[in-house]
């Protein structure tokens, strides 16, 4: 069996360009399933023999799952009880600059975006997300009721997560996103996918956030009862730290299952210019992460 070099150049958010050597030392099987240099690689409908998949594709990397393990400490801290506001300020200012960055570089970039529209849109999203996470824990240090208590900052976190990725995102329903057919060649830009696109990703946001923070809620309810706790209970917080951090690394892989970054749209749900463009009756973009 022989190998050759291959060398994958991006081309834009969804596609990348293939250069290949010369054509006598390309194996029989690589050169029927690939295309030349300065051509899109196609979206395959079955699994081939060779599978070349970039940066938005249907079975993303394990760079990006790894990425959003880095929010799991700060949902953490951003979920413990506090006694004061102000010692929570840093943890949730903490956690959603985070986010709001990863949401906006990791977001569908088919579309024009300058430096400068990109920070004072992610210095907004980062002000108004860190209020709204704030302001509630006001109401939740004045409740006497436990179980409300506890649900509170679960009903915080899932519905600012979304909202944060609405804003961080807001260009890409104004702006339009790239639309593609099966062969990878760009129909238009539509804002109806960039709207998709984005209530897609606020809603897997829901799923991994809010699954994250609740199950170690419900153990640590259990944990807390035991002989184990009452002999060492420092060791709760060390426990429900370890609970965020396994469900979270679960739940990464089942929310791209769930919400997967090639999504298919159909035609007729598009605007009139892209539906006149092609006659494929099911296109396809890029949701982003």
């Amino acid at each position: 069996m022989t190998f050759c070099p291959l060398t994958l150049r991006p081309h834009n958010a969804l596609t990348w360009d293939l250069e290949l050597p010369p054509s006598d030392a390309v194996p029989p099987r690589l050169s029927r399933g690939a295309r030349a240099k300065g051509q899109h690689s196609s979206i395959p409908s079955s699994t081939p023999a060779l599978c070349l998949r970039p940066l938005g594709s249907a079975y993303p990397s394990a760079a990006l799952p790894a990425a959003h393990l880095g929010s799991r400490d700060r949902i953490f801290f951003s979920m413990m009880s506090v006694k004061s506001l102000k010692s929570l300020i840093l943890p949730q200012v903490s956690f959603y600059a985070y986010t709001t960055a990863f949401n906006i570089v990791n977001g569908n970039a088919s579309y024009t975006r300058r430096l400068h529209e990109s920070l004072l849109l992610g210095t907004g999203v980062i002000a108004s997300s860190s209020f709204f996470g704030l302001f509630p824990r006001l109401l939740q240090m004045r409740l006497h009721n436990v179980l409300l208590k506890k649900a509170l900052p679960i009903i915080i976190l899932t519905h600012v997560s979304a909202m944060n990725v609405v804003a961080a995102r807001s260009l890409e329903p104004i702006r339009g996103i790239e639309v593609m057919d099966k062969e990878g060649n760009v129909m238009g830009y539509s804002r109806k996918a960039g709207t998709k696109a984005v209530k897609d990703t606020a809603a897997s946001r829901v799923v991994l956030f809010g699954t994250s923070a609740f199950i170690p809620e419900v153990f640590s309810h259990f944990f807390v009862r035991t002989q184990f706790f009452r002999q060492y209970p420092w060791s709760l917080w060390t426990f429900k730290l370890s609970c965020t951090v396994l469900v979270m690394g679960l739940m990464v892989p089942v929310s791209f299952s769930i919400f997967p970054q090639i999504e298919r749209i159909q035609r007729s749900e598009l605007e009139k210019e892209i539906q006149s463009a092609t006659e494929e009756t099911e296109l396809f973009y890029n949701r982003g992460v």
